[in-house]
Order: C-alpha cells, then structure tokens, then sequence
C-alpha cells in the first residue's frame, strides 16, 4: 500500500538540503519519525476492531539514512517497524523523503512510501478501512514537522 505527502517550504534549497541533512545527523528526524509513527499507532489501536487495547507493546525501530543527493535533488531513506512480541500486528512503512527545488526561495518535501499492512489477508481488510487514512495521516504528520523546522530556522535567520 503507498502513503505520500507534500509541502513547499519557503527556503531554498541549498539551505534546505543543509538542515535536513543536519536533522539527520542530530538524530532529530529519527525521534520525530519514532514520535509520527507511535502517535499514529496509537491512533490505530483507538479506532481499530478491537478498540482502545491496553497495554499493547509498540516498540518502535526507526532507520534513516544519510541525505544522498541526486540529480537535481536530494533524498533520504527511511524505515519504520514496530518491534517487539506484537510488532507484526503492526505496519512497517519504508519511504524515501525528497527535496527539490520550486524556485531560488523555495523547496518541495516529498515523502513517498510503501507500508506493509499486517495479518496478510485481514491486514489489507484493515487497510481499505482504516489503515490507509491512519498512514496518510501519520506521514503528513512526519512531513508538516519537517517542513516547520525547515521553515522555522528560515524565518528565525531573517528576524535576526
């Protein structure tokens, strides 16, 4: 199942390419990745069949990758997977995130990805009712923090 999200940041893209890659090495994208996908799973198990479950272990694993530029671009690869006793009741997203220029102000953050939905046949039931919005929401979430922070050292350089 794909998951993808968008946003033009009013920064260009050399710097842009710079911060991203910075919150890559602070191991901010990391935690803000682990955070995306706890706060969606939690999401999950409230609306999910069974309700708001108790106690459920959501271990988080969160891969990142270094920024690779490429072409005119610059992407980062990302993996996401619950661990732990239930982590293949779970969804495990794989994504490139990508920057590109708009304009010599502006660059567009891309998040395309393919998640795994659990239990084979009754995952992709899951994933037609539920699991396709908490995704599409859940990388939209991972996205519009990234864009902030981008835009936010933007907008404290030029108040200094």
């Amino acid at each position: 199942m794909f998951a993808s999200a968008e946003f033009v940041v009013d920064v260009g893209f050399a710097e842009a390419e710079a911060r991203l890659a910075g919150l890559t090495r602070s191991g901010w994208l990391t935690g803000a990745s682990a955070g995306a996908y706890d706060s969606g799973l939690v999401g999950l198990l409230r609306v999910g069949p069974l309700g708001d479950v108790r106690g459920a272990s959501k271990l988080v694993r969160v891969y990142v990758r270094d920024l690779v530029r490429r072409d005119d671009c610059a992407v980062l690869t990302l993996r996401w997977e619950a661990t732990g006793a239930g982590g293949a009741l779970f969804p495990a997203l794989d994504a490139d995130i990508t920057l590109s220029p708009v304009t010599p102000g502006s660059a567009r953050l891309t998040l395309n990805g393919a998640y795994r939905p659990p239990l084979a046949g009754l995952g992709a039931g899951l994933d037609r009712a539920i699991l396709n919005r908490v995704a599409a929401a859940t990388v939209r979430a991972l996205l519009n923090q990234i864009a902030s922070v981008l835009t936010q050292a933007e907008q404290a350089r030029m108040a200094s």
